[in-house]
């Protein structure tokens, strides 16, 4: 039976940190999500805004799609600004510079029959530009060393290097909805390096089902993350520590906790999520039964609910102003920024506990405060 092509660019941050992964997951069928479709029109309706801005022929997709709405409008508009300024960019040393709309690119010479589909792909003398549009909300997106991007780089080199004396690759993430475009540069030789060193081996293992089960962020989605058992082991490591005396923990263990408690978290509901499928499937866990969850009272019929209490002589609707984000797709952003720019504010947000490497600067603690104080 021949072996089917499941290294994709879009899973290899997680086959690259865990290769026997890669096997488990390829017979499972993702039956998909809303989030997904979202996404994909999101990709849709960007292609057609750059295609007919490079003036090229494209079909209005808009009508086709399932959940286009006035933030996808405004989201799109602006990926296609983005990606024309760059393209104009590119123009002015490279009057010949290509330019790839949703374009399919090979890197199997490192990864078996591995390829990916580029977003934007800017080609001009010196400088490769990869854009990838990132549509969700969920994650915060970053450019630096990620392999998917990585991946369509060296596709792009190995299709089109031989045409221009490309020397920089330039990766950018461009995810509007978080205010997020994530760029990131290195010099040819240095990708090639990381791909033969690095990712080729890498690659060769998750192909044939070898190498070693690793845990980590990187398992998030995993198709198999509720029950493999490597991320079982990894996060029930925690139970040596006795969380009915956190006191008793000393700072070293409790940064230990720290470092894996949001994995720990997710790694639970995971578990809770899975188990919950297969009971409604049949399956019996010892000690635990499928109830009703609570529910809470709605209308059966608004416009009835609406009429009767009108008819009755009580106004039935709440008023309110328009939160930021519904009041931007009402104006656009332009008239918003030019209407209420002066009124709006941004908070501090809620001090929050990070690993150090988290690019966000830290902020004076209470021994700061009091260090700076005595220093005066």
């Amino acid at each position: 039976m021949p072996k089917h092509a499941f290294l994709s660019a879009s899973s290899s941050h997680r086959w690259l940190a865990c290769p026997p992964s890669a096997k488990l997951c390829s017979g499972i069928v993702d039956g998909g999500s809303p989030y997904t479709q979202q996404g994909t029109d999101a990709h849709t309706l960007c292609e057609y805004k750059v295609e007919k801005a490079l003036g090229r022929r494209a079909r209005d997709p808009t009508e086709n799609l399932t959940y286009f709405d006035a933030e996808m409008d405004e989201c799109s508009d602006q990926y296609c600004s983005y990606v024309m300024e760059q393209v104009t960019e590119a123009k002015k040393h490279c009057k010949d510079s290509l330019v790839l709309v949703e374009e399919r690119l090979d890197f199997s010479t490192w990864v078996p029959e591995g390829f990916g589909t580029g977003d934007c792909v800017i080609i001009a003398d010196d400088i490769l530009q990869i854009i990838d549009f990132k549509y969700g909300l969920g994650v915060l997106v970053d450019a630096e060393q990620n392999p998917q991007m990585m991946c369509y780089a060296l596709g792009a080199l190995s299709g089109y290097g031989y045409l221009y004396n490309i020397q920089t690759i330039r990766m950018t993430i461009f995810q509007p909805r978080r205010q997020n475009i994530s760029t990131y540069e290195i010099r040819r030789e240095a990708l090639l390096k990381w791909a033969n060193e690095v990712l080729k081996p890498t690659a060769a293992l998750a192909y044939n089902g070898d190498g070693e089960f690793h845990a980590g962020d990187h398992c998030q989605f995993c198709k198999v993350k509720a029950t493999c058992r490597k991320r079982a082991e990894y996060n029930m490591e925690l139970a040596k520590y006795d969380f009915e005396k956190p006191a008793m923990l000393d700072a070293s263990d409790i940064a230990a906790i720290l470092l894996r408690i949001d994995n720990l978290v997710d790694w639970a509901n995971d578990i809770k999520e899975y188990a919950l499928h297969q009971a409604l499937n049949g399956v019996k866990y010892d000690g635990f039964k499928v109830v009703s969850g609570k529910s809470n009272r709605k209308y059966s019929d608004l416009k009835a609910v609406a009429k009767i209490v009108e008819d009755a002589g009580y106004d039935p609707y709440e008023k309110k102003v328009l939160g930021i984000t519904a009041m931007t797709s009402l104006l656009g952003k332009q008239k918003f920024d030019e209407l209420l720019g002066s009124l709006i504010t941004k908070p501090q947000g809620k001090p929050t506990l990070v690993p150090e490497s988290d690019k966000r600067p830290a902020l004076n603690t209470a021994k700061d405060d009091f260090s700076e104080k005595e220093g005066e």
